[in-house]
């Protein structure tokens, strides 16, 4: 991480004694989980009604903007056939070794705390504990080893989730934002709801991937819900969907606004770039802080549809007119071909040229809070 970037992300100033973490981790905590099983999904397609959505073209949900001619599945398909992941090359022993030996503090469930209190910790790749006064609430929770159907398979988790399960505060709910593997984990889900038994707010579809007995409230683009005093709204994304074969774009994908009177929080799921930046703004205002991808998106040809690349990330806090950003959906997992440590690198680049007055963009390591 460059220095400037350093210099500019973490508030993290609040490291006492009664909250550091143990340096020694215990075998009773969970870092990370074995991935569950779900070979069922690579053939499963969700059936259901949707209604009056113009997103819906009565078999599949679709982005507004159309994917460029010439971007075909097959280039994709072929791509990931070929290609040699490496796991960037990390000694994943070693950043284990180096992360439990560091100090950290731990969340706090804070009853008695002003709804203008707001702290946000970066667990890792797109999973953020997001805290507005006494709730607290998880961006897509992923625990798992490898993101994929089945443990040992796909995509490897290369450092531990900045915060062992066992060190959450009382989650009150889960913001899902669509149904990709390395997004939706059913182990890390299985697991909250059994501690907690929270509601997980999601896109039309998503329910069908998850046990009938767990309390999942599905949204279309647009559409809100009460919290307490807070109003989640399930905002547009440019992305897709799909666990297998036979449910591509079956069920909806997205972003979630958490709008109250003391501001919003945006967090933006996995996305290309568009249009929908101003229009979240237009509707819900310029975010408090917004969660934002940098990372996954070389070929940049194959990826620039589905994946914003640091350049249109930077582009993307401009748009929402963000009062602050944190970088999201790098450095945990090996998704596509750039370097792990090309996003903060990139990031800084698209900011450098810019005005000293422009809102910051923190990039912050794993298990560090920013006080927003």
């Amino acid at each position: 991480m460059s220095k400037e970037i350093e210099q500019n992300s973490v508030e993290d100033r609040t490291l006492n004694t009664e909250e550091v973490v143990a340096t020694v981790p215990t075998q009773q905590l969970h870092y990370r989980l074995e991935t569950e099983s779900c070979l069922s999904h690579t053939w499963y397609r969700p059936v259901f009604k949707v209604l009056a959505s113009d997103h819906h073209n009565g078999e599949n949900f679709f982005n507004p903007v159309r994917r460029p001619e010439g971007n075909r599945r097959w280039d994709l398909v072929k791509w990931l056939s070929t290609r040699k992941s490496s796991t960037w090359g990390v000694d994943s022993s070693k950043e284990a070794a180096e992360f439990y030996a560091t100090p950290r503090a731990l969340p706090q469930n804070r009853p008695n705390a002003s709804e203008n209190d707001w702290q946000i910790w970066f667990i890792g790749h797109a999973t953020v504990l997001l805290q507005i006064g006494p709730y607290n609430f998880l961006t897509d929770p992923v625990w798992a080893d490898h993101v994929s159907p089945k443990q040992g398979r796909g995509p490897k988790r290369v450092i531990p989730a900045g915060i062992a399960l066992e060190h959450l505060p009382t989650i009150h709910a889960v913001l899902l934002s669509h149904n990709h593997y390395d997004h939706m984990d059913i182990a890390s889900l299985r697991w909250l709801h059994r501690k907690f038994a929270m509601p997980i707010y999601t896109g039309l579809g998503n329910s069908h991937y998850l046990p009938n007995d767990w309390h999942v409230i599905e949204m279309d683009w647009w559409q809100s819900a009460l919290f307490k005093n807070l109003k989640i709204v399930y905002t547009p994304a440019q992305h897709g969907s799909g666990r297998g074969f036979r449910d591509q774009n079956a069920a909806l994908w997205g972003g979630f606004s958490i709008v109250s009177q003391y501001g919003h929080f945006f967090f933006a799921g996995d996305t290309g770039y568009s249009g929908h930046f101003k229009e979240i703004q237009k509707r819900l205002g310029s975010p408090r802080i917004a969660l934002i991808p940098i990372g996954a998106y070389e070929p940049r040809n194959l990826m620039k549809y589905m994946h914003m690349n640091p350049q249109d990330a930077f582009q993307a806090h401009i748009d929402l007119q963000a009062k602050r950003s944190l970088a999201i959906h790098y450095r945990t997992f090996q998704l596509t071909d750039e370097s792990r440590e090309q996003p903060e690198h990139d990031l800084h680049d698209a900011m450098k040229n810019t005005s000293k007055l422009m809102n910051p963009f923190y990039c912050i390591k794993e298990g560090r809070k920013l006080i927003v």
